[in-house]
């Protein structure tokens, strides 16, 4: 049940970081334009999902690749530890090796983050004067964002996962039957004639079960941990 989670913990952490880090400098980027030449605000805050997206995806797709392949070993290893999956993707895949997927991990997650963030920044005003346990409409907004999103965009992150595993050791996985997959639009081909349309949504509820707390609790934190540091910022300027 935990396989692959040291590689997720660090991916998560890392990707949490980048994707935030470039989400605020694209919108300020945007919101420091004169008025007349500003998009509207649902396409700003799609533009700057999906580059955030796009940005935080290519830095940490290797931690993703090594998630996936750690989830998809068996009781026979493929490989035995972290630093052994590195040397042996090194050694028998080269550089590359470690961005299997990543064009369908990019054509994923643009749309996904775009989505997410117009529906989240959309959402969160109306919601905000929810009465919640914790406190806000920020939780409530990140989960039918989260949802929304995630449902949409489902089908490339199943091709996604499938194109991880593929390369010298995809006959090892617990799966031993695993196709061979080459590029998006070959693997949703595949996927469509031998498993028909459910098979692109193989794994959704699962997937939603732990998009939608996490969406929740990130942007909850997320947005606290900014009126803080605003908070500290204008402070510490006064």
């Amino acid at each position: 049940m935990w396989k692959g989670n040291i590689p997720a913990e660090l991916l998560y952490v890392t990707y949490g970081a980048v994707q935030f880090s470039a989400y605020r400098s694209v919108t300020h980027a945007f919101q420091s334009l004169p008025a007349n030449r500003r998009l509207p605000d649902a396409a700003e805050s799609f533009t700057s999902g999906a580059l955030a997206g796009a940005i935080s995806t290519t830095a940490t797709y290797p931690l993703d690749l090594l998630r996936t392949r750690f989830a998809a070993q068996g009781s026979e290893k493929v490989y035995e530890s972290l630093r052994a999956s590195i040397k042996s993707i090194m050694q028998q895949e080269g550089f590359r090796g470690f961005f299997r997927g990543l064009g369908a991990g990019i054509a994923q997650v643009v749309p996904y983050m775009g989505l997410f963030f117009t529906a989240y920044e959309g959402l969160k005003i109306p919601l905000s004067d929810m009465s919640l346990p914790i406190g806000s409409g920020d939780a409530c907004a990140g989960i039918l964002a989260s949802i929304s999103a995630k449902t949409v965009v489902f089908p490339l992150d199943t091709i996604r996962k499938r194109l991880q595993v593929q390369g010298p050791t995809r006959s090892l996985y617990v799966h031993r039957n695993i196709p061979v997959y080459k590029g998006i639009v070959s693997t949703l081909s595949v996927i469509l004639k031998q498993e028909g349309l459910r098979g692109l949504y193989r794994g959704l509820p699962v997937s939603l079960l732990k998009a939608a707390p996490a969406s929740a609790i990130t942007m909850w934190t997320y947005e606290r941990t900014m009126a803080l540091l605003e908070k500290v910022e204008g402070s510490t300027g006064s």
